[in-house]
């Protein structure tokens, strides 16, 4: 009887061992560029949101304060207004038209390794932006 149930005991062949790691090692060189991908999205992501919060700041500092005099907004005069823009370098700047009713973000931020450039870029602008490759918004 012992003999019997030793027999009947079933496993997997060393074929069968080999096919399952080759399928995984598949899976895995498919899913993991496409993970970087996704990253690397949500850091451009978050650049993008740092600099549109510092438009939404600037809208609120204008209908708060009004227009500056020299048409321009840096983050000493925003600094109450917007919060952790980390992912934004020192030095940004917002410009606002004579009428208050255009306010454009200049500065740069890095994501991962893709530096985002805003020239001149409005709220539209950088929502339209395709985040292909290194960018300049405008």
């Amino acid at each position: 009887m012992f003999k019997k149930l030793i027999k009947n005991e079933r496993g997997l062949t060393l074929v069968e061992l080999l096919a399952v790691i080759v399928i995984l090692g598949i899976i895995a060189a498919i899913a993991i560029p496409s993970i970087g991908k996704v990253i690397q999205n949500s850091r451009e992501d978050a650049v993008r949101a740092d600099a549109i919060q510092v438009l939404n700041s600037a809208d609120l500092y204008i209908s708060s304060k009004g227009i500056p005099a020299d048409g321009s907004l840096d983050a000493a005069e925003l600094g109450t207004y917007v919060k952790n823009t980390d992912k934004l370098d020192t030095g940004w700047t917002v410009n606002v038209s004579t009428d208050g009713n255009t306010v454009t973000f200049n500065g740069k931020g890095h994501a991962g390794s893709q530096v985002i450039t805003f020239t001149n870029a409005s709220v539209k602008a950088i929502n339209n932006d395709n985040g292909n490759g290194t960018h300049t918004i405008q």
